[in-house]
């Protein structure tokens, strides 16, 4: 069936349905979701081809990844999400895999002139970050999946790291901790920046501050993370807690503590940012893993949403989007021992 046809048959306005399946926010969020599930129900999907033929454009979007940098659960889960909301509209993601920056925007200037794709998505934003303004003088439409300039004339949706590490700090604090190590993403990546910058101002507004060999850079891996757990506990004062900047860090932290023979919760606290993996369920480790708690799958979707209104011509050149992290506390939190 066509769009006037689908329409008709769930007694809606073809204006009404467009909108809702091109992710415009003047539809009701209940109302695009009703749309969707009878789209899905019966097996209405846009004519793509004949879009195509239309309005020009290819029918897909790209993504850059960096080898060895992009590919870890956290993508995964991203990637559902976007991939579930551009389906809706027949919408391809095209996949890039590159070695280094050089190559990442010699990638760009490809995409551009073959014109395989209407637009792409970059993710992790560094702080002195040249890819927006390369992609613009390519003419190329974009979105950021993570934060931008705010007057950078593009469109980002990012999450509020500094809080959320400002946040799970100064609980820590408040139930008696004075040490605590953060495990952190890389050095210059926006994002880790920002959750250094919440960890310290916590610590600084309660008159202490951070000893550098408190604070690890790097890939969030289970290696990296128990590397950096069996690092605190030698020091000669170790960390009384520890911030994993995410599940895949903390798994390592925890390993690290019961070889160590200590117990995360009585021993040792741990906050982990928790990007709510299906497969990696924080209420069902021993102990239960308190977490900041965002949904990267969420993400994906809401970065979908942007890309259909982008390509619907909606000028979202502006519109940025910050969304709060929740911190919820569960067993593996506790006042230090010597408390």
């Amino acid at each position: 069936m066509n769009l006037k046809e689908f329409a008709k048959s769930i007694g809606m306005s073809q204006t009404t349905v467009s909108r809702a399946l091109s992710g415009y926010p003047e539809v009701k969020l209940e109302t695009r979701e009703k749309i969707l599930r009878l789209a899905q129900e019966l097996g209405y999907h846009p004519n793509r081809a004949a879009a195509g033929l239309a309005t020009g454009r290819a029918g897909a979007v790209g993504i850059v990844m960096r080898e060895g940098l992009g590919f870890d659960p956290n993508t995964t889960e991203f990637m559902a999400g976007l991939g579930s909301r551009l389906e809706t509209r027949q919408i391809d993601i095209l996949i890039t895999v590159v070695e280094d920056r050089q190559a990442e925007l010699a990638a760009y200037r490809r995409l551009a002139a073959s014109k395989r794709v209407d637009a792409v998505i970059l993710h992790t934003p560094t702080l002195d970050d040249d890819r927006m303004q390369f992609l613009k003088e390519l003419n190329m439409p974009f979105i950021v999946h993570g934060r931008g300039d705010d007057h950078g004339g593009y469109p980002w949706l990012d999450i509020d790291n500094l809080g959320a590490m400002y946040r799970a700090t100064g609980y820590l604090l408040d139930i008696g901790h004075k040490r605590i190590g953060l495990i952190n993403g890389a050095k210059g990546d926006t994002f880790a920046e920002h959750r250094e910058q919440g960890y310290r101002r916590a610590l600084k507004e309660r008159g202490l501050q951070a000893p550098d060999m408190l604070v690890v850079n790097g890939l969030f891996t289970d290696d990296i993370g128990y590397r950096a757990m069996q690092d605190f506990l030698a020091l000669p004062e170790p960390p009384t807690a520890v911030l994993a900047g995410s599940m895949m860090s903390a798994l390592g932290v925890m390993r690290a503590v019961r070889s160590a023979g200590l117990q995360l919760g009585r021993d040792m606290s741990l906050i982990a940012h928790d990007d709510v993996f299906n497969y990696i369920n924080a209420d069902n480790m021993v102990p239960t893993v308190s977490t900041t708690r965002s949904s990267m799958r969420e993400a994906g979707v809401r970065i979908g949403d942007i890309l259909l209104q982008m390509l619907a011509g909606r000028d979202v050149a502006n519109h940025h989007e910050i969304w709060p992290v929740e911190l919820v506390l569960r067993e593996s939190t506790c006042p230090p021992a010597n408390a």
